[in-house]
C-alpha cells in the first residue's frame, strides 16, 4: 500500500441552535507527513447538528474516494456518529438512517477505514472550518423582516 494513499481525516458538524443555520468541514491530511490535501467548510443551511455530522463523513468519504484512498482513519469529536458508524449504537433518527446508509456504503469501498471518536481539542482544524461556513454564510443572508 502506498503512502500516498493512506490518509488521516478530521470532519466536524455545527448548528447555530439545533435545528439552525449548519455547516460541515473536512480536513484530510496525508498520513506519511501531514500535508493536508484537502480543507473546506461546507454550509448546509437549516439543519441540526447531528445532520451536519453526518454530511461531514460522507464528503470526507466521497473525498477520499476521488483521492483513491486505500486507508483512512477519520477522526471526529461526534460520539453519536462514531459509535453508530462502529454499530455500537442503532440509527433511529428517519434523517440519519439515509446518511448513515450512505456513509456505510462509501465506507466500504475503502480497503482499510477506521474511525475513531477524538476529544474536541483533537478536532480544531474542522470545528474551526465549520464555525467560518456558518458566520460567512450569516454574513450573506438577506435580514430577517418578520414578514412571514
Amino acid at each position: 500500500m502506498s503512502a500516498a494513499r493512506r490518509f488521516v481525516v478530521n470532519i466536524d458538524g455545527g448548528s447555530s441552535g439545533n435545528p439552525g443555520p449548519s455547516a460541515s468541514a473536512v480536513v484530510i491530511r496525508t498520513e506519511d507527513d501531514g500535508t493536508a490535501v484537502h480543507e473546506q467548510g461546507y454550509y448546509l443551511g437549516r439543519t441540526t447538528n447531528n445532520v451536519a455530522e453526518y454530511y461531514a463523513l460522507v464528503i470526507a468519504l466521497e473525498e477520499l474516494l476521488i483521492l483513491r484512498a486505500e486507508s483512512a482513519v477519520v477522526r471526529s469529536d461526534s460520539e453519536l456518529l462514531v459509535k453508530q458508524m462502529m454499530g455500537e449504537y442503532r440509527v433511529k433518527n428517519p434523517a440519519l438512517k439515509f446518511l448513515h446508509a450512505r456513509a456505510k456504503r462509501l465506507a466500504s469501498a475503502i480497503e482499510r477505514f477506521e474511525i475513531v471518536h477524538v476529544p474536541r481539542e483533537e478536532n480544531k482544524d474542522a470545528d474551526r472550518l465549520a464555525g467560518v461556513a456558518i458566520r460567512e454564510a450569516k454574513k450573506l443572508a438577506p435580514p430577517d423582516t418578520g414578514d412571514e
